[in-house]
């Protein structure tokens, strides 16, 4: 079989490695610390079920569009939707609508891999001891140490990307879904030990208070923003990386019952995260709202005056990377599959030729903790005058094109996509379920839910 197959030439293996590998490319880094500190610092348990609510009513109906698009254009994101719109008898620019996620998911890499890259530099330090007895001074000042030198910062992020390539270069049964059987596994094996040790060593009643007990005075309207915001970033829609896995879906395979497995364990994740993490931080007497500097800041405190703390810190951030692979190797595979099928490239060239421009614009992102830290590109604007480089793709990304994506996906398959096709692939009859989920989650609510995050943010 030649390397610069289609997606419609392959299926996943089976549906549980289609599911651990779409589970992975949900799961990333913002759902070990992110989920559960907006979790705790907006209601507890009151929050989480705000948050099942936003997923049922927005994230997982536009996460079945988007496994339905891609099942049934058996192409690359563009491609698919494309396909699916000419079927529809609507516009094959539509297409752009595809294009635009991967242009999302390639954009997030190149910083993504920045990140992943200060969890690999961890790695070793804590394994060796490097934190052992410090204090919030000697650990933020290692951690500013890596920020500044940007030689250090690119040479992790090449690392990160170059293993993304080799994994990705492989093809999807050989390198993918190698990768993932693997990995995933590994990912939930290392939460449980952690977890395990965090239930010893740390304060694991206080850490369930933090993020179960509910608090319904906190639920304002701010907060259900935050919970829609939260589960549909969480599970990863508008970035192509669904479409493109749903291209590769046999057609027994049920979207609906997937899509509330992938939100499941997405989330299941995220609070096992919570749960490794707070009872050290309680423990500690630390804070629990540092945002990123609870990873990189305060918990090296945590593990560096703890018995045994270098081995299971470096296992935590092991895990960290882990999560960031099997979320970067499907923003990886949008493009690959776009550049097989546009320009008939082998899997190894797209590979590493992707990886090593997304390294090159990476270091946009670099230099923003350093040689750029002043540099401020839209300054005589007032909105994005105290932006850096980093902080304006990250706010073009998530804040705007990403839910802009997901929006239109919505628009497409609720109000243009014909009945027939969309019935087929839902397989769930032309009944109730359908109807709720074409006629009123992606024609009225999910839109609605999306504009609110839009307008918030902008």
């Amino acid at each position: 079989m030649p390397t610069n197959v289609l997606p419609a030439a392959v299926t996943w293996s089976s549906r549980v490695t289609f599911l651990l590998a779409a589970v992975g490319a949900a799961v990333g880094l913002g759902n070990i610390w992110k989920f559960p500190y907006v979790t705790g610092v907006n209601g507890g348990g009151a929050f989480v079920i705000v948050y099942v609510g936003a997923a049922a009513l927005v994230a997982i109906p536009i996460l079945i569009a988007e496994l339905a698009i891609g099942r049934r254009g058996r192409r690359s994101p563009p491609r698919a939707m494309s396909t699916v719109a000419v079927e529809s008898q609507r516009s094959a620019h539509w297409g752009l609508v595809g294009g635009a996620g991967v242009l999302v998911g390639f954009l997030i890499l190149t910083f993504y891999a920045v990140i992943a890259g200060w969890a690999m530099a961890y790695v070793w330090p804590t394994l060796t001891g490097t934190f052992t007895g410090t204090d919030a001074t000697g650990s933020g000042e290692h951690f500013a140490a890596l920020l500044a030198s940007p030689w250090l910062l690119a040479f992790w992020s090449a690392a990160f990307l170059a293993l993304n390539a080799l994994i990705t270069s492989r093809g999807l049964k050989a390198g993918i879904e190698r990768a993932i059987n693997v990995l995933m596994p590994a990912l939930f094996a290392a939460l449980l030990i952690v977890i395990g040790y965090a239930a010893i060593e740390g304060d694991f009643g206080a850490a369930v208070a933090f993020l179960f007990e509910p608090d319904f005075s906190k639920i304002t309207g701010p907060v259900v923003l935050a919970a829609i915001g939260q589960a549909f970033f969480s599970i990863g829609v508008g970035m192509g990386i669904m479409m493109v896995y749903g291209s590769y879906l046999p057609k027994d395979i049920s979207l609906a019952r997937s899509a509330f497995l992938i939100a499941g364990a997405d989330t299941l994740v995220a609070v096992l995260a919570g749960l490794a993490i707070f009872p050290l931080v309680f423990a500690n007497g630390l804070d629990p709202g540092e945002g990123a500097g609870l990873i990189f800041v305060t918990l090296p405190i945590a593990f560096g005056n703890m018995p045994a703390g270098g081995l299971f810190g470096a296992l935590f951030f092991v895990l960290l990377v882990v999560a960031a692979v099997t979320s970067s190797i499907a923003l990886i595979e949008a493009v690959l599959a776009w550049l097989a099928e546009r320009y008939g490239w082998s899997r190894g060239r797209a590979a590493w030729t992707v990886c090593a421009i997304a390294w090159v614009l990476s270091l946009a992102t670099v230099f923003s903790f350093n040689l750029w830290a002043d540099v401020r590109p839209l300054g005589a604007f007032e909105r994005f005058s105290a932006m850096t480089a980093f902080d304006l793709i990250d706010y073009a990304t998530s804040n705007v094109m990403m839910p802009l994506v997901a929006f239109l996906i919505a628009v497409f398959v609720g109000w243009f996509m014909r009945r027939a096709p969309a019935c087929d692939e839902l397989g769930l009859g032309e009944g109730f379920h359908f109807s709720a989920w074409r006629l009123v989650l992606l024609r009225w609510i999910a839109p609605a839910a999306i504009l609110g995050i839009l307008l918030a943010s902008l």
